[in-house]
This record gives C-alpha cells, structure tokens and sequence, in this order.
C-alpha cells in the first residue's frame, strides 16, 4: 500500500471521529434541551447536567480529533524518505507502521498507524534500513523506509 493511501486513510479515521463526535454532541445538546421541568426539580436539573456532561465530553473528543487533523496535515505522504521519522512507512521485523497519527491498524492492510510519541516510534526515530534498535526488550530491525 503507498503513503498516500495510508495518508487518505488516516483522514477517514479522522473524519470518522469528528462525524461521531458531532452527532455525540447534538444528541447531547438536544437531550439537554428537551429536558423538561417537573414538579421533583432535583431530576430536571440531574438530567440536564448528565446531558451537558455528555456534550462536554464529546466536545473533547472533537477537539482531540481536529488535533490529529492538524497533526496529519503537517505531513506530506510524497516526500521520500530515508530515515524513520513522521511521514515515513517502515517495515520492521515487528511490522509495519505508517509514523502519522495515532489510529492504530488502518482497515484493510497490514500497517499500523502510529504517532511520533508512540513508544515503537520513539524507539525507531532517525533509524535506516538495517540497522536496529531494541524495543520491549526486543531487537527490531528496521528492513525499509519509504
């Protein structure tokens, strides 16, 4: 798989989470607001603080997300490269990992999506093809960087 598929699939991930915190928080907004007043005043007001809680939270969610999308659009998926850094695709004997965001294994292949504070990252940074470095405990050795 090429980075700039990897890249676009990255941004799915992304959208997807903006998509499901968006609708997270108009339920929230619209459970919030539908909450009517009754004669035991103590349950409107618990419901309608559970309910601005919960919008809260998803307001966190978005604003991590959009994070992300800052992160991945500092990276260009075109530029070559030699060494492990953001941007890079890197085979190991451990796997292969795309150092972008935070995503985990993008659908439908074989890569890891990893950010450049993960520790597998961290670990690898500045490494080429054949040398190594130990993670967890294991040696890991780096087979291509794209």
């Amino acid at each position: 798989m090429t980075k700039p598929a990897l890249h676009a699939l990255c941004h799915a991930f992304i959208e997807q989470r903006i998509a499901a915190a968006r609708t997270a928080m108009q339920a929230a907004q619209e459970s919030s607001s539908s909450e009517t007043k009754s004669s035991a005043g103590d349950k409107y007001e618990t419901g309608r603080e559970m309910a601005n809680a919960e919008r809260d939270r998803n307001a966190a969610h978005m604003q991590q997300a959009q994070q992300l999308q800052a992160e991945l659009a500092r990276i260009s998926p075109d530029a070559a490269c030699d060494t492990v850094r953001p941007g890079a695709l890197v085979s190991t004997s451990l796997g292969r990992f795309y150092i972008s965001i935070s995503a985990g294994k993008l659908d439908g292949t074989d890569v890891f999506a990893v950010s450049v504070a993960a520790p597998v990252a961290v670990a690898l940074k500045g490494l080429r093809a054949g040398e190594q470095a130990v993670f967890n405990g294991k040696e890991v050795r780096v087979e291509a960087v794209e």
